[in-house]
């Protein structure tokens, strides 16, 4: 039984993630983890003691929250109707991030699927804070940020992006792996150079096993130039492709680090159009070396 963490806000945005997950899954006895965290103003009274405020103002917003949580869990129950899902929730007084961390440890969970806000008018963001947060804090779990705008689409071509400047472990590459077997879905490895090249020794190998990781689904490499940004050329891809799902490794100097740092995603903003999904590195993720790579290749 998988196990699905849905932060929410009971945004719209939020909501729209949930009823991606739910219809990702409906095939798939699933157990959905809705989280809401809160953490309320203390107020301060020349009248009343700080302590008692304080108390008084966490138990409403508590109550709030797990109001909330009980009124999302019989929306979903009666629009959905899945007798292979069920709901549990969760309120907690911490920091979201925290309490993400902590629940994925306790609960050992599979995916977080969470809503991203997108940029508007003058709102120039990558994705919204909470989820950038989210995915620059998470290391052991993967996340999948969903648009507030994207209406579900089953994920039959799903874009892989690499530099192959890193070597991917087969418990790595098993989401991706998952993903595109549950769907039948072709996995499209897209290689952003800011000048088209050959690749180097290094790089070679690493694609080398990259598709023999892949053998088993239908895959292509595609090799583009950048424009203007990693971010720009990604969704200039997406678009041109018809991608329904586009993953990443995260790791360091990888394109999703890249897209949550560098000060051109603040101008250029990544307008993400389709749900991302972002793997978690879980070591071995140094390049082997030149030696190395001859010793495999001729072992082969």
């Amino acid at each position: 039984m998988k196990k699905i963490l849905l932060p929410t806000d009971f945004s719209p945005n939020a909501y729209n993630a949930v009823k991606y997950a739910i219809s990702l899954y409906k095939e798939e006895e699933c157990e959905f983890y809705l989280l809401n965290t809160y953490t309320p103003t203390i107020a301060h009274s020349r009248f009343m003691a700080t302590a008692a405020v304080g108390k008084a103002c966490e138990d409403v917003v508590k109550s709030n929250s797990e109001k909330g949580l009980g009124m999302l869990v019989e929306r979903l129950e009666n629009e959905y109707q899945n007798p292979k899902h069920r709901f549990i929730t969760i309120s907690s007084f911490n920091l979201l991030v925290e309490e993400i961390k902590n629940i994925i440890e306790s609960v050992r969970i599979d995916l977080v699927v969470t809503g991203t806000k997108g940029a508007s008018g003058l709102d120039e963001v990558f994705m919204g804070s909470n989820t950038v947060r989210i995915i620059k804090s998470i290391r052991n779990c993967p996340v999948l940020a969903v648009p507030q705008h994207f209406d579900y689409q089953a994920p039959a071509e799903i874009a892989f992006a690499t530099d192959f400047n890193r070597f991917y472990t087969s418990s790595e590459l098993r989401p991706l792996l998952d993903m595109a077997r549950s769907f039948r879905a072709a996995i499209r490895i897209v290689h952003v150079q800011y000048q088209i090249k050959a690749l180097t020794e290094v790089q070679q190998f690493n694609l080398n096993m990259l598709r023999k990781y892949l053998s088993g689904v239908e895959h292509y490499v595609h090799t583009v130039t950048e424009l203007n940004s990693v971010s720009k050329t990604l969704e200039v891809f997406a678009e041109e492709l018809d991608i329904h799902l586009l993953a990443m490794l995260n790791y360091q100097h990888s394109y999703v680090e890249k897209m949550t740092r560098e000060p051109v995603v603040k101008r250029l903003a990544f307008h993400t159009r389709i749900p991302l999904l972002v793997i978690q590195e879980l070591g071995m993720g140094t390049p082997p070396s030149s030696k190395r790579v001859k010793e495999v290749s001729t072992s082969n």
